[in-house]
């Protein structure tokens, strides 16, 4: 009999490498997490196309390399993405080896024609809206239970508040939209993430696609696959540009070749439990962007690549600065008035 007591096996990558969720979760998940909006094909004239072979292949690539942490929506798909990634692990038997997260707010039946008075309670962030969306969430994944709901923003720093002071279970994971490009989280939304110990997992942290070298973009225009266009137009902005150049030069000094996967390092090295959500329909991309998990910048690769687009903090962060314990350095004001050291400490 096998000693009980002997080390597991290294896993095939980094990604099988998991990581305890947040200091008020103890579920345990890949440093990296699967996008489940680009599987299923209902949203092809912005998404692009990926069969359920194609998805299929693509969820069995990241489980095989080690990962377990999957996210996706109600509405994502028209509601394919839900259903297919159900499928996935009910055919691979893998549903007690897999973290699952969804969530809800957005109006999910109005590709069946739910615009109206029909559907205006299948939207929105009230108790039947919740209740409905779970009941169906549940169905399309073929599953009795979910392991994180997401739910909006605004009321997550309330609720924590409420949450500690009447024996709730708090907020465990924050998701919002966060990169190299749009640092906008990083005014209100990170700190208050750190205060309450809590996991971020940023979405968009590969620019929706478009930070890519000019031999990536050379490679896309000669087989004709243009950029995605979501949300933003189906081209490179010359901020892209200069961005996605600037993590090809930092690339090179870590002596990886992807631009994607400096990218992904820039948004792990920024704050603890950071556990970005990567997209994407091919099996190649993926493996590209667990690259990322390999790197660690310096504090001078970080600062040149946030010297590259300006980013104003505003108030009171461009007034009294940045807390100490986040940078382990003083904040303007409390220089002026004398010489200080900090231990850095992400969390407060």
């Amino acid at each position: 009999m096998a000693d009980f007591m002997t080390p597991a096996p290294d896993p095939p990558t980094l990604l099988g490498r998991h990581q305890v969720l947040s200091s008020s979760a103890g579920v345990k998940v890949s440093p990296l997490c699967l996008g489940g909006m680009s599987i299923g094909d209902a949203w092809n004239s912005f998404m692009g196309s990926t069969s359920k072979e194609q998805s299929f292949t693509l969820l069995d690539a990241f489980y095989a390399a080690g990962g377990n942490f999957i996210d996706t929506a109600n509405n994502c798909q028209d509601e394919q993405s839900e259903s297919w990634i159900g499928e996935w692990m009910a055919s691979r038997g893998n549903r007690d080896n897999v973290v699952v997260a969804t969530k809800f707010t957005w109006q999910y039946k109005a590709y069946q024609g739910g615009a109206g008075p029909r559907w205006n309670n299948a939207t929105g962030n009230h108790k039947r809206s919740l209740h409905v969306s779970v009941r169906d969430s549940l169905a399309k994944l073929q599953t009795d239970w979910i392991d994180i709901f997401d739910t909006p923003a605004w009321v997550v720093s309330a609720a924590n508040y409420y949450a500690k002071t009447h024996g709730k279970t708090p907020f465990s994971i924050y998701q919002g939209n966060w990169s190299v490009m749009l640092r906008d989280m990083e005014r209100d939304i990170i700190p208050m993430a750190c205060h309450f110990g809590m996991a971020i997992a940023p979405y968009g942290a590969l620019g929706s696609g478009k930070l890519q070298s000019a031999k990536q973009i050379e490679g896309r225009n000669k087989s004709g696959e243009g950029l995605r266009a979501v949300l933003t137009g189906p081209k490179q902005t010359s901020d892209e540009l200069r961005m996605s150049q600037a993590l090809e030069k930092v690339g090179k000094e870590v002596g990886v070749d992807s631009v994607t996967a400096v990218a992904l390092a820039y948004v792990r090295a920024k704050a603890p439990n950071v556990f970005p959500i990567i997209g994407g329909r091919k099996v190649e991309h993926l493996m590209d962007n667990v690259k990322c998990l390999e790197i660690r910048l310096s504090e001078h690769q970080i600062a040149y690549l946030e010297s590259v687009k300006d980013f104003d903090v505003g108030f009171p962060g461009n007034f009294f600065g940045t807390e100490p314990k986040m940078t382990g350095k003083p904040s303007r004001l409390l220089a002026s008035t004398g010489s200080f050291s900090f231990a850095k400490s992400f969390c407060y």
